[in-house]
Order: C-alpha cells, then structure tokens, then sequence
C-alpha cells in the first residue's frame, strides 16, 4: 500500500514538475530580476529605496496612488453593495440580466472604455450638455483630465469585481435570518444593521481589498483620462524607464508595489477564510 501511494506522488509530481517550471521561467525569474534591479543600479544597495522617504516626487506619486486607489475602493465597495443587494432580492430572471449587465464591461477594452469617458466627460460631451441645457452651469465644468475624471473611469472598471465578490458572498447568507430578526420585532433596518451586514463584512473585506490591489496598479486609464495631470505609480515607473532610463528607480518603484500587493493578500488571507467569503 505504501509503496503504491509512492507511485502515485511520484506520478502526480512529474505531471506538475512543467507547470512549475514554466511558471518559475516566465514568473519568478524576471519579477526576481526586477528585485535585484532595483539594488544593483545605478550602483549596489540601497539608495533606490531610500528615495521613498526623501524624494518629493516619488512621495506624491505614492500619496496620489494610495489616495485614488482609496476613493476608487470606497466608491465600489458602496455601488456594488447596493448591486449586489439588489440582485439578491431580485427573482431569477432578473438575476441573469443583472448579472449579464455587471459581466458586460468584461467583453469590451479598458483602453475603449477609457476613451468613451474621455468623450462622454468632455467639453462637448453629454453631460456637460445635459448640465447647460438644465441651465445649472453656464460653461462646460472640467470633467475630463484630472483626478476628477480618472475617479469615475475607475469607478466604472472596478465595479464588477466589487459587485461579483460581494454577491458571491451573499447568496451563501441564509435569507431565513434575516427573517428571525423581523420575527422578533426588530425592523427591516434593525434586522440589515445587526445580522445582514455583519455577515456580509468577509465579502466587503474581500472586494475591497481586490479593488485596491487593481487600483494601485493601474496605467492606461489614468494616463487618459488624467492628461498627464494625475500620475500614478505606473504611469511613473514607466517614465522612469522608458524615457529617463533609470532602471534602478522604475525598478524599485514596480518592486515596491509588488510586496505591498503580496502583503495585502496575506493580511487577506489571515483576516477572512476564503471558502466563507465565497459561500462554500
């Protein structure tokens, strides 16, 4: 018997042995790559990572990251509640169309979709339009290129992630509950406040906590929609390399997002269980 189960591990281990090794080729090797970058130029140490406590301009990259990546997180988490609220009260019916609404913006580019909040935010677009022709402004009001404009496009993006994460999670809560509570003379916010929205707070932990990781890195979206006006921390390690050719800088800037992504999914994985997050 045991030597059977040998067999088995041994067969299981030479079946995954190529996976493991393409994933350590194409994976590891450059992300470590990119670590020892970031501590080899333009001469060994530390001095790279040094800059994110006394350069200014790597600071308020850094601030404008963690700051649009905040109001993008909080912005979603909220919409989606209310999404994902609705869908679960909603009949079956409305459930898929629903859910075909929110897994739409998946089959079309972010690059498109960033163009059309360009048009749509715009001088001339819709809603500076709208907002003349209602008589409530009297000139377009600045939409588009900046921080203003950068909010809703990834508002618009992150939304699904929020709303699928935290409808997974609440179609594992039995509605039975929910319904005790009422039984029990407490009302319909009552019974929302002190057993809905606790039992949902493992799946506000996960999406929010995958909005933001999606928010800190993102590239084409701001870089439209921002102008050149909003720069992220994306935006500015590939200015670094691209066009000033500091590879220890752009390196150090990439290195250090990474381990701040990784430490947030571990903080993730040590706040909430994932099978509970999901219902299973």
């Amino acid at each position: 018997m045991l030597s059977r189960t040998k067999d088995v591990n041994r067969v299981y281990w030479l079946i995954v042995l190529p996976a493991l090794i393409m994933l350590v080729a194409i994976y590891f090797v450059p992300l470590g790559n990119v670590l020892l970058t970031s501590v080899r130029e333009p001469k060994p140490g530390f001095a790279n990572y040094e800059l994110l406590f006394t350069s200014a301009s790597v600071q308020k990259t850094l601030m404008t990251t963690v700051r649009i990546a905040a109001i993008t997180t909080a912005f979603a988490l909220l919409l989606g509640y209310a999404v994902a609220y609705a869908m679960r009260a909603a009949t079956s019916q409305r459930q898929r169309l629903m859910l075909f609404c929110v897994l739409l913006p998946f089959w079309i580019s972010v690059l498109v979709r960033s163009f059309a909040w360009l048009t749509i935010l715009g001088p001339q677009g819709p809603i500076n339009a709208a907002l003349q022709g209602l008589g409530l402004t009297d000139e377009p009001i600045q939409l588009a290129r900046n921080e203003t404009g950068v909010l809703i496009a990834m508002v618009h993006v992150m939304l699904p992630y929020a709303i699928l994460t935290l409808y997974a999670n609440m179609r594992g809560i039995d509605a039975g509950l929910v319904a005790a509570a009422r039984s029990l003379g407490a009302s319909r916010f009552q019974a929302f406040r002190m057993v809905f929205l606790p039992l949902t707070r493992p799946g506000l932990i996960g999406a929010g906590t995958l909005v933001f990781i999606l928010s800190l890195g993102f590239y084409v979206t701001p870089a439209i929609l921002g102008g050149g006006r909003v720069l992220m921390v994306a935006q500015y390690t590939a200015i670094q390399i691209n066009e000033t050719s500091r590879w220890g800088l752009g390196t150090m800037l990439a290195a250090s997002l990474m381990i701040a992504v990784v430490g947030a999914l571990w903080a993730l994985s040590r706040v909430i269980d994932v099978k509970r997050l999901f219902g299973a």
